[in-house]
């Protein structure tokens, strides 16, 4: 075996072991804290996040991010969205262990549904449907209540490269439903599922570099077109899913009307209008909330 083959083997073999010891950690701190109550356990996922996350290299990026899309946020604002980030995302992974429990309709819980008539419509309509969001708030409770509203979903997302975690984090976001990763596959799956009257969901608001251009905090952002072009071309309603964390762990879900694609007979005119308007309301959605945003994404690629 040549030196090259060896060295390789054994960074491989590095890799797979952090990998699995990454996932092992992250398994048994969800198993601990779904023993936790829920208070506790988005307590305990804040604190580590407040106490690590500003720290780790991938924060100048959040940084530089919010910076830009706010001009006249003063830096010690910005430093202290950060923060108020990294704790909310640090609540966000560790709620994981509680998604199993979350009653989302459930009178004096945790979570406030508004707009649940939307999914009634979906439900009774006989047709296929997605439902879309980003990531800001509390991202996995959305497809949590529209499966406890008796709407079956699947949902397209990117999976982490550790496959190790991957298999732990699928396990504890049973509720949220079944999951396909993106790709050719995955665009057949909802071709042939919506013509089905099936129904999907999934976050719209990451780079796609072989996707459009679209204005995103004033500046072009590459843009995952599909929503719009499923909309546009075969008239299925793309339904936004919004998702606020109000404070500690209470939530405000709303499901909105489904959003009306641009119809002026060109249909890549319509495609760039109609992703226009689902950038503009995720915008709006940030500017509210914007420590509730994953600024740590590479969104305008520079």
């Amino acid at each position: 075996m040549s030196e090259a083959a060896s060295s390789g083997r054994k960074y491989r073999a590095r890799a797979a072991i952090l990998d699995y010891a990454e996932a092992g950690a992250a398994a048994a701190l969800l198993w601990l804290c779904a023993r936790l109550p829920l208070s506790v356990a988005s307590g305990i996922g804040g604190a580590i996040g407040r106490a690590v996350g500003p720290y780790v290299p991938r924060s100048r990026t959040a940084v530089r991010n919010l910076a830009r899309a706010f001009p006249e946020m003063p830096p010690q604002e910005v430093r202290a969205t950060v923060r108020a980030m990294w704790d909310h995302l640090g609540r966000l992974a560790l709620e994981s262990a509680h998604l199993r429990a979350i009653d989302c309709y459930a009178p004096g819980g945790p979570v406030k549904v508004v707009g649940a008539e939307h999914l009634d419509a979906i439900k009774v309509g006989g047709r296929g449907a997605i439902f879309f969001a980003g990531h800001v708030g509390q991202w996995d409770l959305p497809p949590v209540a529209v499966r406890q509203r008796g709407v079956d979903i699947e949902i397209i997302y990117r999976e982490i490269n550790n496959q190790a975690l991957n298999r732990v984090m699928a396990y504890w976001r049973t509720p949220m439903g079944a999951f396909t990763n993106k790709g050719r596959a995955a665009a057949k799956t909802m071709i042939e599922g919506l013509r089905e009257g099936r129904h999907f969901a999934m976050l719209v608001d990451q780079k796609m570099n072989d996707g459009i251009a679209v204005p995103f905090f004033g500046r072009p952002a590459m843009t995952a077109p599909a929503i719009a072009q499923f909309a546009v071309r075969d008239d299925v309603p793309i339904v936004p899913a919004r998702c606020e964390r109000l404070g500690g762990v209470r939530f405000r879900i709303t499901f909105y009307p489904p959003l009306q694609p641009a119809r002026t007979g060109d249909r890549a005119a319509d495609v760039a209008e109609t992703m226009q308007r689902v950038n503009a309301l995720m915008e709006e959605w940030i500017r509210a909330r914007p420590e509730q945003w994953l600024w740590l994404h590479n969104r305008w690629g520079d």
